[in-house]
């Protein structure tokens, strides 16, 4: 019996795929919707969704169209083509807003474009599609049991995004080193950093490297302008200090304000010499 079981299987699955061919091919929707709910319940959506493209414009408009638009949405959710199951999920929504599927498509097309959503390094298009169909979902649906998902989902892209700036706030803060310009440009997008993410687990991170570049832009000024530049630094570390008394960057700024303290000195006494 054991010697003959894998014979067994392999001819149930030649006389499966048969039959799949031969309903493929033949024109009979009712006979391609039974099957292809068949292979949908037992989890084959890769043929179910084959069945399914071909027979869903035969059932618009007829009782069964919301159950094959539904089936077919959620078959190119199952097999990660999430372009298509988006776009599909927000046709059933449309054509059904009444269905009791309705908000679960609603929640799986936002879900769809969640799964889009790229590296933080590259463009993120699709994430401020997927956080603007996520937003829409959790102020419409408060009470759905997919409400917590969504909106982990919603801070997980939000907190990609700001990954993104921050990454920018980091590159001219390095490039200053070689590029005074560039310190500029980090400090004003530490600050537009700070300003727009009030809540970013990098705010703390961005307020330091304002201070970094702060300290490097003053150190290395002309005389006439350097103890304005240098104050300044020392104002963006108290404001550093006060947001996060207990910052990580802490020695890093200390050792920062400690080279500040030092160049502010050796202008006093070189101003009380001259005098």
């Amino acid at each position: 019996m054991r010697r003959f079981l894998p014979l067994l299987l392999i001819a149930i699955a030649l006389q499966s795929c048969s039959e799949y061919q031969k309903v493929l091919k033949h024109d009979d929707v009712k006979a391609k919707y039974d099957l292809a709910e068949t292979y949908y319940e037992a989890g084959d959506f890769k043929r179910a969704n084959r069945l399914l493209e071909q027979i869903a414009p035969k059932y618009v408009g007829k009782p069964q169209g919301e159950r094959v638009m539904y089936f077919l949405s959620n078959s190119y959710f199952q097999r990660e083509d999430y372009n298509m199951a988006g776009y599909q999920f927000e046709r059933f929504v449309k054509s059904y807003p009444k269905s009791d599927k309705a908000v679960e498509a609603n929640f799986l097309g936002a879900k769809s474009y969640y799964k889009l959503s790229p590296e933080y390094s590259l463009d993120q298009t699709d994430t401020d599609k997927a956080l603007l169909k996520l937003q829409n979902f959790i102020n419409t649906n408060p009470d759905s049991e997919y409400f917590a998902e969504a909106n982990a989902m919603a801070q997980e892209l939000t907190t990609k995004k700001e990954e993104k700036a921050f990454e920018i706030v980091k590159q001219y803060n390095k490039l200053g080193r070689f590029n005074y310009d560039m310190l500029k440009s980090a400090v004003a997008a530490s600050d537009n950093f700070v300003s727009d993410n009030p809540g970013s687990p990098f705010r703390e991170e961005a307020m330091y490297i304002k201070v970094d570049a702060l300290t490097h832009m003053a150190v290395n000024s002309f005389e006439q302008v350097k103890e304005e530049r240098l104050k300044n630094a020392k104002t963006a570390h108290v404001a550093l200090k006060k947001q996060f008394p207990d910052s990580k960057f802490d020695k890093q700024a200390t050792d920062l304000i400690e080279k500040i303290d030092k160049e502010l000195q050796r202008m006093q006494a070189q101003n009380v010499e001259s005098k």
